[in-house]
C-alpha cells in the first residue's frame, strides 16, 4: 500500500509566520516599555479634609457579616463607597470559587444600622453583552463616589488567557448604585489594555478628580496610578517607584504635595513596602520598607479627618500564617505604627484578608474577607483621645 506524504507548508510560509510572531513580540515589548517608563504626568493636588493632628481612640460598636447571596459559598475582595446621609455601598465578588464561571459582583447598602439584601450588579454575561466580547472570569471590584454623587465601579475582567489578559472595566451608576452601565475599558497599556488589575480605593483630588491605584502582576509586579478628571475620564497613567516585586498600592495624602503609597510585598523581604511622591504624584521614589510583616497580602490605609493614619494589614507572629491575623494599626506620620487591635485572629490556615476602610461621620467602617466564605463588617466609634 502506497503511503501518502504529509504535506508540508512552503518554506516561505514558515518564514512569514515566524516574522509575524516576531513582530507581535516586538509590539508587546515596546508596549510594556512605554508603560514601564510612564513615571510622570500624573501631578495633581490631593484633596485635604483633615481638621488637625488630633489623636483619637476607637471603640467597637458592632460586628456582623454582610448578607450573602444564596448558593454562593465563596466571597472575596470587598470595597466600600460613600452615599449621602451616612450611608454606604459595599461591593464584592461571590461564586462557587475564585475564577469560577458563576462569579458575579454583588452590592449591599448600609443604612439605618443594617445591610440590605445583596443584589447582583455585574456578571460575565452582563459585562460581555455591553463590552461586545466574551468575558471568561471576573475579579476584584473597586468603588468610588465622585463629587456629583455618581458611583464608579472598576471590575477586573478577563477574556482568553486568564489573569495575564486582565482588563479593567469601568462601570458607572447615576442612581446611587441601583443600576450600572459599562462606560469603557480603561486604557492601561498601549497594546490591548491587558495585564492590569485593581484592588485598593482611589484618592480624591482637589479639582474633583481622583487617582485610581492599579497594578501589573504577570512576571514583574509593579504599582501604578491612573488619574481621572472630575468627569470621570482617564487622563494619565504613572508608575509608582521602580520596584518589580510590589503590587496593590494604597494611597494616602500627607500634604498638598506629598503622597505616600503602602504596598503588598511579593519579594523575599516580606515587609510592607513604602513609596513617596513629593511633587503631587509627578515622580515617585521607593522608601525603606515599614517594620511590619507582609507575606504577599493586601493592605488598606486611610487618613482620618483628625489627621492620623490607619492601616489594616495581615500580621504574622509565632504559629500564625500569612492571612490568619488581621491587624488595625495607627500612625501620626505613616512611618511608625502602633497596634490598636487584632480585629480578626485564628489558627494557621484561617483567612481574614483583603480589607477596606471608610470613615463615615464619626464612625469607622471596616470590611474584609472572612474565611473566603463571607464579607465581615466591623463598626467603630471615632472620638478624641481622653474624651468619655
Amino acid at each position: 500500500m502506497e503511503k501518502s506524504a504529509i504535506p508540508r507548508p512552503p518554506r516561505h510560509h514558515a518564514i512569514l509566520l515566524g516574522g509575524l510572531l516576531l513582530a507581535v513580540l516586538v509590539l508587546v515589548i515596546a508596549a510594556e516599555t512605554l508603560r514601564w517608563r510612564a513615571t510622570s504626568g500624573a501631578a495633581a493636588i490631593p484633596a485635604m479634609t483633615t481638621t488637625g493632628p488630633d489623636r483619637v481612640t476607637l471603640t467597637e460598636l458592632s460586628y456582623a457579616h454582610i448578607p450573602a447571596p444564596r448558593g454562593m459559598p465563596s466571597a472575596h475582595a470587598s470595597t466600600l463607597a460613600a452615599l449621602p446621609g451616612n450611608r454606604m455601598l459595599a461591593f464584592w465578588w461571590a461564586g462557587s470559587r475564585e475564577s469560577g464561571p458563576d462569579v458575579k459582583v454583588f452590592a449591599s447598602t448600609w443604612a439605618h444600622g443594617a445591610w440590605s439584601a445583596p443584589r447582583m450588579v455585574a456578571s460575565r454575561a452582563t459585562l460581555g453583552a455591553e463590552l461586545g466580547f466574551g468575558v471568561r472570569r471576573i475579579g476584584n471590584p473597586v468603588a468610588w463616589t465622585d463629587r456629583t454623587g455618581k458611583i464608579h465601579l472598576y471590575v477586573v475582567a478577563t477574556g482568553l488567557g486568564g489573569w495575564a489578559a486582565a482588563r479593567i472595566a469601568h462601570l458607572v451608576s447615576n442612581d446611587q448604585g441601583a443600576t450600572f452601565h459599562v462606560r469603557r475599558i480603561l486604557p492601561t497599556s498601549p497594546l490591548f489594555n491587558t495585564s492590569a488589575l485593581v484592588r485598593t480605593a482611589p484618592l480624591m483630588l482637589s479639582d474633583g478628580g481622583w487617582w485610581l491605584p492599579v497594578y501589573f502582576e504577570i512576571g514583574n509586579k509593579y504599582p501604578m496610578l491612573m488619574a481621572f478628571d472630575a468627569d470621570g475620564n482617564p487622563t494619565t497613567l504613572a508608575r509608582i517607584g521602580n520596584s518589580t516585586t510590589t503590587l496593590q498600592p494604597a494611597l494616602v495624602a500627607i500634604s498638598k504635595n506629598e503622597v505616600r503609597a503602602v504596598m503588598r510585598d511579593d519579594s523575599e523581604q516580606q515587609l510592607v513596602q513604602h513609596a513617596a511622591s513629593l511633587d503631587g504624584g509627578a515622580t515617585w521614589r521607593d522608601l525603606p520598607a515599614l517594620d511590619l510583616p507582609n507575606y504577599s497580602t493586601s493592605v488598606a490605609a486611610i487618613r482620618l479627618s483628625s489627621g492620623q493614619f490607619l492601616m489594616l494589614h495581615n500580621h504574622v507572629e509565632g504559629g500564625a500564617s500569612a492571612r490568619s491575623i488581621l491587624r488595625l494599626s495607627i500612625s501620626d506620620d505613616m512611618r511608625s505604627w502602633r497596634t490598636i487591635a487584632d480585629i480578626a485572629k485564628g489558627p494557621a490556615g484561617d483567612e481574614f484578608s483583603y480589607p477596606s476602610m471608610q470613615q463615615v461621620g464619626n464612625e469607622l467602617h471596616i470590611t474584609y474577607t472572612w474565611q473566603r466564605q463571607a464579607i465581615a463588617h466591623h463598626r467603630y466609634r471615632i472620638q478624641p483621645e481622653g474624651s468619655t
